[in-house]
This record gives structure tokens, C-alpha cells and sequence, in this order.
């Protein structure tokens, strides 16, 4: 059975967040992320800031960045590539959630990952295309 999703909470923090200053990031970085509620299967955040990690896979300026949420689940499949320990739990770059987002929803660095996983998970998503 699916949760309740709380919309209108996540769209309070959503205008906040709107009103917030683009953030200064780098490629590599991973960062919590104010992913929100979403729809269906799509990756949310969570807690009462809607946060989830997230790795920085490309920049578009100071405004906009392409990133991949990282999830905890030791489910196997190819498009989850482990990327070790990120805040004390293993984690992995769920490649098929992968999204442009706005910088105002990054809120905190929490690390850089590694050249040579950061080249491994580069490479899978290359595969896919």
C-alpha cells in the first residue's frame, strides 16, 4: 500500500525554496537536495525538508546542474551504481532518476566522490545511450 503524500506541505518549502539564492556547486559533489514530492515511481525527498543526496553530474551555469538521487536500497539492478559510503550508509546513483534541477534546491555539501567511481557511474549512464 502507497503513503499519503503531503503536496501541500512540500509545496510550502517549494515557494520558500523559489525565493532562495542559486547555490555555488561543483561537479563531483554530493549534495542534500530538496527533491520534494513527486508522482508515482519518481524519486522523492524526505523528512520535513524533503531531502534526499544527490551527485552533481553536470553543470549548466550558476542556475541549473544535471543530477542523479542516491538511494540506500540494496536492491541490485544495473542502473544502481554503488557509489560507497555517503553519510555513514552505503549508497548507490539511481541512474534511471537522474534529473536537471534548479541550484536553489541544493541546500548542503555533504562530500566529493571519488575520480574513479564518479568516472564508473559517468560510463554507465553512457551505456545506456
Amino acid at each position: 500500500m502507497e503513503m499519503e503524500k503531503d503536496f501541500d506541505e512540500w509545496n510550502k518549502l517549494k515557494k520558500k525554496t523559489n525565493d532562495e539564492n542559486p547555490r555555488y556547486y561543483k561537479v563531483q559533489e554530493i549534495w542534500w537536495c530538496r527533491f520534494g514530492i513527486n508522482i508515482g515511481t519518481e524519486q522523492d525527498g524526505r523528512g520535513d525538508n524533503f531531502l534526499r543526496p544527490a551527485l552533481i553530474l553536470c553543470g549548466f551555469g550558476h542556475g541549473a546542474c544535471l543530477v542523479v538521487p542516491l538511494t540506500t536500497s540494496t536492491r541490485e539492478h544495473p542502473l544502481r551504481v554503488s557509489v560507497g559510503v555517503v553519510n555513514g550508509r552505503a549508497a548507490r546513483a539511481n541512474i534511471s532518476q537522474m534529473r536537471v534541477i534548479d541550484t536553489r534546491r541544493l541546500v548542503e555539501k555533504i562530500g566529493l566522490l571519488q575520480r574513479e567511481t564518479f568516472a564508473h557511474i559517468r560510463k554507465s549512464i553512457r551505456d545506456l545511450f
